[in-house]
């Protein structure tokens, strides 16, 4: 009788250690997803002007997307970029080039990927594509490899900037289809297949010599869906896991 006691003692004993250490785990786990790193970026460190931060939080859609951020006067016209992904601002992608029988860097061309800024920046190259190209890349001091999740990009103007302007950010996420933007709505279009829906575009209208410090960047349209034109398209109804890619964007003047 006394051995079936010791043995019920230790299954229920046993059992209440695995159900605790499972919950401790869970537990953990959400703690772990909540502390999250962000990845500090530093970019234009030699800029005299305005020193710029954007705090940027990643939405439930975020999967590796491309980007770029820059500034513009009010009129619109582009100043300059603080910050582009290395793969758009070199023209060169991780995996660009399977020859050997693997993925290794390669030149791509991906008009669709960032067309807003780059017909805003208007370089036009040889193969007129409005994007860099690895023989006139962008300079090192603004490119950096794609965020995996949170970053703060840390910038500034490389001129003083005395007047209101605009912070941009253009964001890009591959192969996001939805029932709008399907597989086979521009079936001829390769580089629309490469971008699925369009980039979006975020904007934040700055005065350095107000009183404001803080300032949510907010989406105010979407780029051309192949990257034909600069065209901003206001129309964000057809658009989902696209405005999800972020989940809030702060720019912060130091």
């Amino acid at each position: 009788m006394n051995t079936a006691k010791n043995l019920f003692f230790i299954i229920t004993t046993v059992f209440i250690s695995i159900l605790f250490a499972a919950v401790s785990g869970c537990a953990g786990g959400k703690k772990a997803a909540v502390e999250e790193q962000t990845e500090v970026i530093t970019t234009n460190i030699g800029g005299k002007g305005i020193a710029i931060t954007v705090e940027f939080t990643k939405g439930k859609s975020h999967n590796h997307p491309l980007m770029v951020i820059w500034l513009e006067d009010l009129e619109g016209e582009y100043i300059e970029t603080l910050y582009v992904a290395e793969s758009i601002g070199k023209g060169i992608f991780r995996h660009g080039e399977k020859s050997k029988g693997q993925w290794m860097p390669g030149p791509i061309r991906r008009p669709a990927a960032l067309p807003y800024w780059g017909h805003k920046r208007g370089v036009e190259a040889p193969d007129g594509y409005f994007i860099p190209t690895p023989e006139e890349p962008m300079p090192d001091a603004i490119t950096g490899a794609t965020p995996q999740g949170n970053f703060i990009l840390q910038s500034k103007s490389t001129e003083t900037i005395t007047g209101p302007f605009k912070l941009m950010m253009e964001i890009n996420q591959s192969w996001d289809w939805n029932e709008y933007w399907t597989n086979n709505k521009f079936p001829d279009d390769i580089h629309y297949s490469t971008s699925s829906q369009p980039a979006v575009v975020y904007e934040a209208v700055i005065d350095p010599a107000g009183d404001q410090k803080t300032y949510v960047m907010k989406p105010i349209g979407h780029s051309h869906y192949s990257g034909k034109d600069g065209s901003l398209n206001p129309d964000l109804s057809t658009l989902t896991t696209a405005l999800e890619i972020v989940r809030n964007a702060m720019v912060v003047l130091m």
